[in-house]
C-alpha cells in the first residue's frame, strides 16, 4: 500500500469547498421513493428568503444534518427536503426599500409589477441561504429544493383554503386585530412581540349629569382613546359604584352621555379606582365586553394610526377640538387630551404604570388594536385533535418539558386570523361581484379590502371564476389580501410532498420522521403543522418534535447587533473550518438549556479536529509494512482495548442519537479520540512499532487501519468534511464516506477483561505523571518507578503489561509489592490496591518542593471549602440547572481526592526533610 498523502496541517477551507460540490454533483443524497428500504425524512423548517445563515440556522441544520447523516449510514431511504419560506412582510419590506431608493413606489409600480420586481429579486437574491446551507455541509436532496409560493404548493394552499371555508371552518368577520401601521397589515397574536414597559396610568374625572355631586374616577392607560368609549364600567358586587349603575356619565371632551354599566368579567375591584372606560374599538377586553353588551363601536384612528376626522365627528368631539386633534398620531392626541383635561379639572392624578407594549415582530413598531374586517380561521375544531395526539404520545415533544407549553397555549388559543394587507404571498381565492354589490361597493375596494363591505358574500374557489353564480355577471374583483405567511407553512410537511396529489413521496415519506425546530416557532409553526396535517391527511405530519435550544452569547445575553455580540457563523466557519463550529454546537445543544456560546469554544473544537487530522498523519506514515488480520482474540494487548473502548463508542453514541442527546453523543466521540485514541492506544501504538520486528507490528498496523477507518465513519455525522478527507485519503470501498455503513458492535470485539487490566495500566502511568509533576522532573527525564499492589491478580497484571508501563513511564520500573520496596526516601501513591513510588535522591531541594505542594493543598482545601458551602445552600440547590448541580458535585468529589493525595505527599516530603 503506498503512504496517504495527508498534508501536514489541515486547511479546511479548500477540503470543505472540494466535498460539498462533489456531493451535490454526485446526487449522493438524492432520494428515491422506489427504495424498499424504511423511509426516514426531515423537512427543513424553510429559512425566509431574505435571510442570511446565522447562528441559530447553524444549530438548527447541523442537529438536523447529523440526524440524516446518519440515518442515511443506517440504511435508511433517506430524505431531507429542503426549501425556503417566501415571508410576506419580510421580503415586501426588502423590496420597498430598494424602490423608496429609486425613488418610486410599490403604488406607483402597480401590484402586477411590483409583484414582477419580487420575483426578479427572488431569482437574484433569494437562494444566498441555501448555498450557505451547503457550505455548512447540509446533506438535503437539493433536485427537491420547494419554495411556499411554487405552483405545487400555491395550489395545496388554494384547496385547504376552500375546503376550511365550505366547512365552515373560515370565515370572514369585522374583529379587533392586531394592526401594525408600519407594514399596514394585520398580524396574529403571537407575531406581536411584548415588550415591558414603565408608561402612566392616568385618572379622570367623568361627570354624571343627573347627580352633579358625583364623579366616576376612570383609571386607564390610554387616554387618547377616551374619545371613542361608548361605556364605562364597574364590578356588580363592589358597593362604592352599585348606586351608579345603569346612569349616564357625560364624556370628556365630546357631547355625548355613555352608560354606566356592571360588567364582573372586564373590572378588576383592585385596579385603579375600580372604574374602567369601555373602548370596544380599541381593546381587546373591551371589545368582548362590547359584544357582551351590544355597544357600538366607535373607531378612531385610520391605518396609520392617525386620527381619522370623520372619526372625530362620529364620536361628537367638541367642535372646537376638532382641528387640533385631526390626523394626530397616538402619541400626539394624548399629549393634546391629556393637557386640555388637565386645563379643565378633569385630570385628578398620574401614576408611574408597568405594562406589557406590543410591537410588530418584524419592523418593532408599536402595534395597535384595530377594527377591520379580516379572514379568520375558526380554530378550536382544529386544535382539539391536535391537542389529543399530544397527549396520548402519537407525537413526542422533546425535551418532554414543553409539553405543557403547547397544551397550555393549544387549549386557550383564538381564531386565527389569516389574512394580511400585503401584495407579495397567496392571495386570497376569494372573488366578489360588483353587479351584486352595486353602489355599496367603494372604488377603492380592489386596492383596500377594508372597503369591501362587510355583508359581501365572497365566491371562494380553487380557480378564478368565470360568472357569478348569484347574477351570471362576470364582472367580479379577487380579494386584494394575501395570507398569512404561516398558513402556508402550516402545509410544508405534505404539501412538499405533492399533496394533494398522492404521489410516489408522499405515499413513502408521509408523515415524516422528526421535526428539529426552535422553542420559538412551537406556537407559529408547529402547533399549526399539527392541526393541518391531521385535517387534511388524516395522520399526523411527524411522529417526533425536537426543540433545541436557543444560542445566546458567552454571558447568556441575547444577541443583537446593537450589544455588538453576534456570532457570525460564516466568519467562525471561516476562520477555524465548518466541522469546528458544528461539533462545538453539537457538543452544546443540551436539552432545555440555551447554548451560551463563546468563541473559545470553537478554537477548542477545532483543536478536536487537528488532533483527528495528526492521528491519521501519524498511521498514514506508520502503516506500511507487513500487516496481519488477526482474529481479535489473538491481537496484542493494546489492539484488543481500542477495539473493545470503540465498540464502547460506537454502542454508546448510537443510543444517545437514538434520544437526540447530541451533546452525549459528541462527548463520546471528543473522549474517546482525545482521551483514548490518541493519548493511550497510539502512544502505545508508538512503542509497538518502534521495533520492526516486534511481533505486535503487523496486527498494530492493521488495527491502526481498521479502527481509523471506522472512527471516520463513526464521527462522519458530526464533522463530514474532515472525515471525507481523510476516508478518501486512505484505500477505501465506494464513491463516499457519506454513503458507507454506520458502524455497528461487534460482539468479538468486546474484552472487559482486558479493559480491566488497562485500567491498571492507565492508573500506574497517570501516577507515575503526577510523581513527576509534583517533583518537577520533565516528561524525558529519567526516573525510576515502583509499582506493585496488594491485589494479587493487579500485580500479576503488572508485571505482564512491563514493557508498556516502561515504555510510557519513560523510565525502569520495579514491580513487585510495596512490603518489598526500599524503606528509606520513597514517594509514595496508593490509589486503592495500587501504589506507585519514586525514590528521592539526597541532594534533591526538598524544602522547595514542600513549599510549593503547602500552596497547592492550601488552594486545593479553599476551593473544596467553596464548593462545598455553595452545594450546601438551598438556594443553589433550587435554583441553578441541574447539570451545573452534578458538575459542581463532581469537581468537589475530585478536588477532595486531590486534596487527600496532596496532604499524603505533604506529610511523606516532611517526614524526609526531618530525617536528614
Amino acid at each position: 500500500m503506498a503512504a496517504p498523502r495527508l498534508e501536514k496541517t489541515y486547511h479546511p477551507q479548500s477540503v470543505e469547498l472540494r466535498w460539498s460540490r462533489f456531493w451535490v454533483e454526485r446526487g449522493l443524497f438524492r432520494a428515491d421513493p422506489r427504495n424498499p428500504a424504511p423511509p426516514f425524512c426531515i423537512v427543513i423548517p424553510p429559512p425566509n428568503i431574505t435571510g442570511s445563515l446565522h447562528i441559530g440556522h447553524a444549530l438548527n441544520a447541523t442537529l438536523q444534518d447529523i440526524l440524516v447523516r446518519w440515518k442515511r449510514m443506517q440504511g435508511y431511504n433517506t430524505l431531507w427536503l429542503p426549501g425556503t419560506d417566501h415571508a410576506g412582510i419580510a421580503t415586501q419590506n426588502v423590496v420597498e426599500r430598494q424602490l423608496l431608493a429609486e425613488g418610486t413606489t410599490r403604488e406607483k409600480l402597480g401590484r402586477e409589477t411590483f409583484i414582477q420586481r419580487i420575483w426578479a429579486w427572488k431569482e437574484q437574491s433569494g437562494n444566498t441561504i441555501v448555498e450557505q446551507l451547503k457550505q455548512l455541509g447540509a446533506s438535503c436532496d437539493w433536485s427537491r429544493l420547494r419554495f411556499t409560493m411554487d405552483e405545487g404548493l400555491s395550489r395545496a394552499v388554494r384547496k385547504v383554503f376552500v375546503q376550511l371555508y365550505e366547512e365552515g371552518l373560515l370565515y370572514r368577520g369585522e374583529r379587533l386585530i392586531n394592526w401594525c401601521p408600519r407594514c399596514l397589515t394585520a398580524l396574529s397574536d403571537i407575531e406581536v412581540e411584548h415588550e415591558t414597559i414603565t408608561d402612566h396610568l392616568y385618572f379622570i374625572r367623568y361627570p354624571v349629569p343627573s347627580d352633579p355631586a358625583l364623579d366616576l374616577v376612570v383609571a386607564t392607560t390610554r387616554p387618547e382613546t377616551l374619545l371613542g368609549d361608548t361605556a364605562v364600567a364597574v364590578h356588580p358586587d363592589d358597593p362604592r359604584y352599585s348606586h351608579a349603575i345603569g346612569r349616564q356619565v357625560a364624556l370628556p371632551l365630546t357631547t355625548r352621555t355613555i352608560p354606566i354599566l356592571a360588567d364582573p368579567i372586564l373590572v378588576d375591584r383592585e385596579f385603579g379606582t375600580g372604574v374602567v372606560k369601555v373602548t370596544p374599538a380599541h381593546d381587546f377586553n373591551d371589545f368582548e365586553a362590547g359584544l357582551r353588551h351590544h355597544l357600538p363601536r366607535i373607531a378612531l384612528f385610520d391605518a396609520h394610526a392617525r386620527l381619522a376626522p370623520h372619526a372625530l365627528e362620529t364620536a361628537h368631539v367638541e367642535p372646537d377640538l376638532v382641528p387640533a386633534l385631526s390626523h394626530r398620531t397616538a402619541q400626539e392626541a394624548r399629549t393634546t387630551i391629556v393637557e386640555t383635561l388637565k386645563e379643565r379639572g378633569l385630570l385628578v392624578k398620574v401614576e408611574p404604570h408597568t405594562l406589557a407594549r406590543g410591537h410588530c415582530y418584524r419592523c418593532k413598531t408599536v402595534i395597535e388594536p384595530f377594527l377591520s374586517p379580516q379572514w379568520f380561521v375558526r380554530i378550536q375544531p382544529l386544535a382539539d385533535p391536535a391537542i389529543e395526539v399530544v397527549e396520548s404520545g402519537h407525537i413526542r415533544i422533546i425535551p418532554s418539558g414543553w409539553v405543557n407549553n403547547y397544551l397550555g397555549w393549544m387549549k386557550h388559543i383564538k381564531d386565527w386570523c389569516i389574512s394580511r394587507q400585503l401584495w407579495w404571498g397567496h392571495q386570497i381565492p376569494a372573488w366578489y361581484c360588483r353587479s351584486c354589490l352595486g353602489q355599496s361597493l367603494s372604488p377603492q375596494a380592489e386596492l383596500q379590502s377594508c372597503l369591501i363591505p362587510q355583508h359581501a358574500t365572497p365566491i371562494v374557489a380553487e380557480q378564478p371564476p368565470t360568472q357569478c353564480p348569484r347574477c351570471g355577471s362576470s364582472d367580479m374583483f379577487q380579494d386584494p389580501d394575501v395570507l398569512d405567511t404561516w398558513f402556508s407553512s402550516a402545509l410544508w410537511p405534505f404539501s412538499t410532498l405533492g399533496w394533494p396529489d398522492r404521489t410516489a413521496d408522499f405515499e413513502t415519506y408521509y408523515p415524516t420522521s422528526v421535526l428539529v425546530t426552535g422553542l420559538d416557532i412551537l406556537f407559529f409553526w408547529v402547533s399549526r403543522m399539527i392541526m393541518m396535517g391531521l385535517k387534511f391527511t388524516g395522520t399526523v405530519p411527524f411522529y417526533d418534535v425536537y426543540i433545541h435550544a436557543l444560542v445566546r452569547d458567552a454571558e447568556g445575553q441575547k444577541m443583537s447587533k446593537s450589544k455588538g455580540n453576534v456570532i457570525d457563523p460564516l466568519t467562525k466557519m471561516r476562520q477555524y473550518g465548518t466541522d469546528a463550529l458544528r461539533f462545538t454546537l453539537a457538543a452544546m445543544a443540551s436539552p432545555g438549556r440555551d447554548i451560551k456560546l463563546a468563541e473559545e469554544r470553537i478554537e477548542g473544537y477545532r483543536n478536536f479536529i487537528t488532533k483527528l487530522w495528526n492521528a491519521a498523519r501519524f498511521i498514514a506514515l506508520h502503516a506500511n509494512g507487513e500487516r496481519s488480520a488477526l482474529s481479535p482474540a489473538l491481537r496484542p494487548f493494546h489492539d484488543r482495548w481500542i477495539l473493545s473502548r470503540l465498540n464502547h463508542a460506537i454502542r454508546a453514541c448510537t443510543e444517545e442519537l437514538t434520544c437526540y442527546r447530541f451533546d452525549r453523543a459528541a462527548s463520546i466521540l471528543y473522549q474517546f479520540l482525545w482521551h483514548e485514541y490518541c493519548d493511550w492506544y497510539i502512544e502505545l501504538a508508538k512503542a509497538a512499532l518502534q521495533d520492526a520486528s516486534s511481533p505486535d507490528a503487523p496486527s498494530t498496523r492493521h488495527t491502526l487501519l481498521e479502527t481509523l477507518e471506522l472512527i471516520q465513519r463513526l464521527f462522519h455525522p458530526f464533522i463530514p468534511f474532515v472525515t471525507e478527507e481523510i476516508w478518501q485519503s486512505f484505500p477505501h470501498t465506494g464513491e463516499s464516506i457519506a454513503t458507507q455503513p454506520y458502524p455497528i458492535p461487534r460482539p468479538e470485539w468486546d474484552a472487559p477483561e482486558i479493559e480491566r487490566d488497562f485500567s491498571v495500566l492507565e492508573q500506574f502511568i497517570d501516577a507515575t505523571r503526577t510523581l513527576r509533576a509534583l517533583l518537577q522532573y520533565t516528561p524525558t527525564q529519567p526516573v525510576a518507578f515502583y509499582g506493585g499492589s496488594s491485589d494479587e491478580r493487579e500485580q500479576q497484571t503488572l508485571v505482564q503489561l512491563a514493557p508498556r508501563l516502561i515504555a510510557l513511564a519513560r523510565g525502569p520500573c520495579h514491580l513487585k509489592p510495596p512490603e518489598q520496596w526500599p524503606t528509606e526516601r520513597m514517594l509514595r501513591l496508593v490509589v486503592g490496591s495500587l501504589s506507585v513510588g519514586t525514590p528521592i535522591e539526597q541532594n534533591f531541594d526538598l524544602a522547595a518542593v514542600i513549599k510549593r505542594i503547602e500552596k497547592q493543598v492550601n488552594d486545593t482545601h479553599k476551593e473544596c471549602a467553596r464548593l462545598e458551602a455553595r452545594l450546601a445552600s438551598p438556594a443553589f440547590k433550587s435554583k441553578a440547572d441541574p447539570a451545573v448541580v452534578t458538575q459542581s458535585e463532581h469537581r468537589l468529589a475530585a478536588l477532595r481526592q486531590e486534596a487527600s493525595l496532596l496532604d499524603s505527599c505533604l506529610a511523606q516530603l516532611r517526614a524526609m526533610a526531618q530525617s536528614v
